[in-house]
């Protein structure tokens, strides 16, 4: 299938490991030009030369904090200088961290809007003006399961992710005579570091090993094992394709059938 991307320039945040390295990589596959950012300059520098070795695609990296909007306005304006436009935008951020609500201070929250939250808001700010004006553009965001179905201990998630999806589906609602879709894709457990980080978290605390706790989850999951980040990366290139231009404000889960509710 042709999804339709081929020379379209798509900014991808935190892609230089995980589910945004996965959706980058999709990405270029199918053709498209990258920007790419991370806080790991070492890291973030190793996984551009690798896509663009593999795939042939033009990518362009910047270290970047998307907490900081000074560092996010620099980012997207080099960008612009580099391909002068954005037509796809995948938004990611580390998960905030775990913990009850009488575990964590205002300023973990604070940091936590400004990872979660306010990077998203920002980002979309900043790229909505060039999608307008060229009435075409995919928004994406990365959230979690956790907006369905609350996840145990990740009060910061639970919290933060839903309002990054009521954002975009109001989002969506304003931009869509633009011809811009604004969507959701919601990753379930995935072989990623931020589920090993969290398996070794709730392990600790359980007092067993980290694979005694994955087997937990897996015991969790329909399909009994974790996903791998290039089938959710499938998903994500489609929700920004030109194929999927009659959806949006969606909210779609990639989890192998661990949320239980209906919708």
């Amino acid at each position: 299938m042709d999804l339709g991307i081929k020379n379209k320039v798509a900014l991808v945040v935190a892609a230089s490991t995980g589910l945004g390295r996965a959706v980058a990589e999709e990405l270029a596959a199918e053709g498209a030009s990258l920007v790419l950012c991370a806080r790991n300059e070492e890291r973030l520098k190793a996984t551009a030369e690798a896509i663009a070795e593999s795939t042939g695609a033009e990518v362009f990296h910047r270290r970047t904090d998307v907490t900081e909007r000074s560092d996010i306005r620099k980012l997207v304006a080099a960008s612009l200088e580099r391909f002068g436009r954005i037509d796809i935008l995948v938004t990611n951020a580390g998960g905030p961290p775990a913990g009850r609500f009488d575990q964590l201070s205002p300023e973990q929250w604070e940091q936590a809007a400004r990872l979660t939250l306010f990077s998203a808001i920002e980002l979309a700010r900043e790229v909505l003006p060039g999608m307008k004006e060229r009435r075409w553009g995919r928004i994406l965001n990365i959230t979690s399961i956790a907006v369905k179905q609350p996840v145990d201990n990740l009060i910061l998630s639970n919290s933060l992710r839903a309002a990054v999806t009521g954002f975009a589906r109001t989002l969506a609602n304003e931009v869509a005579t633009d011809g811009i879709t604004v969507n959701n894709i919601l990753p379930g457990y995935t072989r990623t570091e931020r589920v090993e980080e969290l398996a070794q978290q709730m392990a600790q605390k359980l007092g067993i090993k980290p694979d005694e706790f994955k087997k937990k989850w897996e015991q969790e999951i329909p399909m009994r094992r974790l996903g791998e980040p290039r089938e959710f990366a499938a998903l994500a290139a489609f929700l920004v394709s030109e194929r999927a231009a009659y959806i949006t404000g969606t909210s779609i889960q990639v989890d192998s059938g661990w949320i239980r509710s209906l919708f």
